[in-house]
């Protein structure tokens, strides 16, 4: 089944465009690469059965080899997979990804902190502050209804995170958290507590400022 087949809201290409990288699964960036499957095993089965191997063994290791074993999967598309994680792993190394201040998280919220909407953002982070991924959990205006920590912190389970920082942006370019902004907070960061996953900070965006609101808490 080819990735044209699906109806089109369920497209990762469609996803991607309108939501950002940050609302796509990794099984779903491997798809749009390999735009198809083969009889019998669609495109999205296929994606996660060459995620499955590429962890087992470590992305950045996975051979051409290894990877042929996969049935339905070429040379040509097996070798652009094995480019694909190869430069993945030299980016990673050679990049500094520390999240250390309350000014990196306004760096990296670039694309949403001038927006007419809120949107909030979780940033995933391993044991050494360093960025695993980030999501936007959701648009519009902050509640604890919008925001529940299960869609918070089931990446940070599946992705390992020693720690998260949170973010939203405030179109009305304040920086002053409102009751709803603190209530939030304290949702995640006892949800946090009890998951062994520290809320680091939370911090609102502006396009020109931000703030921690754990001075608040």
């Amino acid at each position: 089944m080819r990735i044209k087949d699906f109806h089109k809201i369920d497209l990762p290409r469609e996803r991607l465009a309108k939501y950002g990288a940050g609302k796509l699964a990794d099984h779903e960036f491997l798809a749009i690469l390999l735009g198809s499957g083969v009889q019998g095993v669609n495109v999205f089965v296929l994606a996660k059965q060459i995620l499955k191997r590429a962890r087992a063994v470590g992305a950045g290791k996975i051979t051409l080899d290894e990877l042929q074993k996969i049935r339905g999967l070429g040379a040509a598309k097996a070798s652009q997979i094995v480019a694909l994680f190869a430069l993945a792993d030299r980016l990673r190394e050679s990049e500094s990804a520390g999240i250390f201040q309350t000014k990196d998280i306004w760096n990296l919220c670039a694309d949403i902190r001038a927006s007419k909407k809120e949107h909030f953002v979780t940033f995933y982070l391993d044991t050494q502050n360093n960025l695993i991924e980030w999501q936007i959990i959701s648009v519009g205006t902050l509640s604890s209804s919008l925001v529940h920590p299960r869609e918070v912190f089931e990446p940070a389970i599946r992705h390992s995170a020693a720690t998260i920082i949170v973010a939203h942006n405030h179109p009305s370019d304040t920086l002053e958290p409102s009751p709803e902004d603190i209530d939030v907070t304290l949702r995640l960061k006892n949800a946090g507590d009890i998951l062994g996953i520290h809320l680091v900070d939370h911090v609102i965006v502006t396009a020109t400022k931000y703030r921690s609101i754990m001075r608040f808490i």
